[in-house]
């Protein structure tokens, strides 16, 4: 382990946060964004219009589909896919470079789909995954939603099933029994010590 001002400064690890449908990965990203300011959180460019209160620029980029498909052939993108047959979501490329340079701990919360395409892209990057204590947690939670009709959610729990059965491609679990343990635990994982363990 090198000694701190010994040599170059090394870049930052990127770290992905994904798991399956309604197990909180939101809430986990939510809870660190609000206590610990140091890390630096991707917001998402989507092609989906705004929800009520949701803000330009601070919960996601709203963008046309005109403007994502420029981002896809301008190769802006880290990641992008299409989520629930419906609008596209993607990570745009520069934000997340330049939070790295910078040396910030940086962390991106998606999709098991768009996990895939960063650790391709960025075959260093610190894969997370974020399991529910178990399957009748994820059930009820999904259900307790209450977002969704009985053909949705179906839909959404055959999804988890395959989302969870990704579970050994990532280099870490956490589980998600408690929001604020769970960020505490990923925090801990970001800022760390570097190095092997």
């Amino acid at each position: 382990m090198t000694e701190p001002g010994h040599g170059p400064a090394v870049p930052t690890r990127l770290t992905v946060l994904a798991g399956p449908t309604a197990v909180g990965k939101g809430s986990v990203s939510a809870d660190i964004r609000t206590r610990h300011p140091e890390v630096w959180i991707s917001i998402s460019a989507t092609t989906r219009r705004p929800r009520p209160g949701e803000q330009d620029g601070v919960h996601y980029w709203f963008v046309s589909d005109a403007e994502f498909d420029r981002m896809i052939e301008a190769d802006e993108l880290l990641e992008w896919a299409v989520v629930h047959r419906a609008a596209r979501y993607g990570t745009p490329r520069a934000p997340v470079q330049e939070a790295l340079a910078a040396g910030r701990p940086a962390l991106l919360e998606i999709d098991l789909q768009g996990a895939r395409q960063v650790h391709a892209a960025m075959p260093d990057a610190l894969m997370v995954f974020l399991a529910p204590p178990s399957w009748e947690e994820l059930v009820r939670r999904l259900v307790g939603r209450g977002t969704e009709n009985d053909e949705e959610r179906e839909r959404r729990l055959a999804t988890a099933r395959q989302e969870l059965a990704a579970e050994t491609e990532f280099d870490v679990t956490i589980v998600n029994t408690e929001i604020h343990d769970a960020a505490e635990e990923l925090v801990a994982l970001m800022v760390g010590p570097a190095g092997p363990s």
